[in-house]
């Protein structure tokens, strides 16, 4: 049976099928546990040994043979594909033409027109489809997001962010490979990008620059999203550890989601320079970060901590999240929808259209 807006399962639980036996697919089986509204029931790989060894792991999943079986299974409710983000387009149009409600782990796709060329098919089939950009839905941030609106911090005056992992430098690996959709901008830099469309939509204006690897790809990139009043400046890269946070300056302090900001357990508010240059230290070195530790658990004033740890990785706030919408007969969901993706991918590809610095 086809499942569109107007005929979502009955159940109260989703019944999910994993496409995929790598590590993130590894963390949504582990997560989905934590949910009340999703269970994992099935999995499926491009090898009968892998799945199989995944199946046992997780309690003797069904393993499912192919994506064609797992698109027309009528006892699957929805898929989460962790597959390589070169194969997304083609798995995702193949389930979504099944009326497959599907979960895309990001990047989505690897350019804006094949994003594009999803969501008027979603929408075509009346279908669930969404990225999978788990901080978004992390309690942290939907802290922060009513902090915003609050007016805690006043006008918005700027936002720094960097996500920045050091990575060895090998020509075939999905980091640096061009044919595995590799580059820090789709690896890393979507996060920034995608959290800062999330918090104040779509910029007037986009600039920036990148520095090439070897290969080719984007071994740097910094990103400046133009709004009114403020400027979003954003950098990504495998050059580096980066300090991994987001910063969001106001006209009467700063907030902070503390590093690494992708994985949000930390809303950091100061209201003064001293205050946040102790808790907030600029670099990156362990004694940084030491300091910076120190000085959170120190009765600072103009310091506020805000603390919303959990258990396991952090995904089933996304995975309850969808599973809520897809239950619910909606065809996207509304912290995520796939026209912020595509901008997301319109903006790296406008800073990959630069020449390279």
């Amino acid at each position: 049976m086809t499942m569109t807006a107007q005929n979502p399962p009955s159940a109260t639980s989703l019944k999910w099928a994993v496409f995929g036996t790598g590590s993130i697919a590894t963390t949504f089986a582990q997560d989905i546990r934590l949910t009340d509204n999703a269970t994992l029931v099935a999995v499926c790989s491009r090898t009968l040994e892998a799945a199989t060894v995944f199946s046992n792991r997780f309690g003797g999943l069904r393993i499912i043979p192919d994506i064609n079986t797992l698109a027309t299974d009528p006892s699957i409710d929805a898929v989460y594909l962790a597959t390589p983000n070169t194969t997304h387009f083609d798995q995702t149009r193949a389930l979504l033409n099944a009326g497959k409600p599907v979960l895309i782990e990001k990047p989505l796709v690897a350019t804006a027109a094949e994003a594009q060329a999803l969501t008027d098919l979603a929408a075509e089939k009346q279908t669930f489809a969404m990225e999978g950009l788990w901080t978004v839905f992390l309690p942290a941030i939907n802290h922060l997001k009513q902090l915003l609106a609050d007016g805690t911090i006043g006008a918005i005056a700027g936002i720094r962010a960097e996500l920045a992992y050091a990575k060895t430098f090998d020509a075939s690996s999905r980091f640096f490979a061009p044919s595995l959709g590799g580059g820090s901008l789709l690896d890393l830099g979507v996060y920034p990008i995608a959290l800062t469309l999330s918090l104040f939509g779509s910029p007037q204006t986009i600039s920036g620059r990148w520095s090439a690897a070897p290969t080719g790809v984007d071994m740097t990139a910094d990103v400046a999203l133009g709004y009114d009043g403020f400027q979003a400046r954003l950098s990504c890269g495998f050059d580096r550890n980066g300090t991994n946070r987001f910063i969001i300056e106001g006209e009467t302090g700063s907030l902070v989601i503390d590093a690494p900001f992708l994985r949000a357990n930390r809303i950091i508010l100061t209201r003064n320079r001293i205050a946040h240059h102790l808790a907030v230290p600029s670099g990156s070195s362990r004694l940084s970060r030491a300091a910076g530790k120190l000085a959170r658990r120190l009765p600072l004033p103009g310091l506020t901590v805000y603390r919303h740890g959990f258990p396991g990785d952090g995904l089933q706030f996304e995975i309850a999240a969808v599973s809520l919408a897809i239950l619910a007969g909606q065809q996207q969901q509304s912290e995520m929808p796939l026209s912020a993706s595509a901008e997301a991918l319109r903006i790296i590809e406008t800073i990959r259209s630069l020449p390279p610095s």
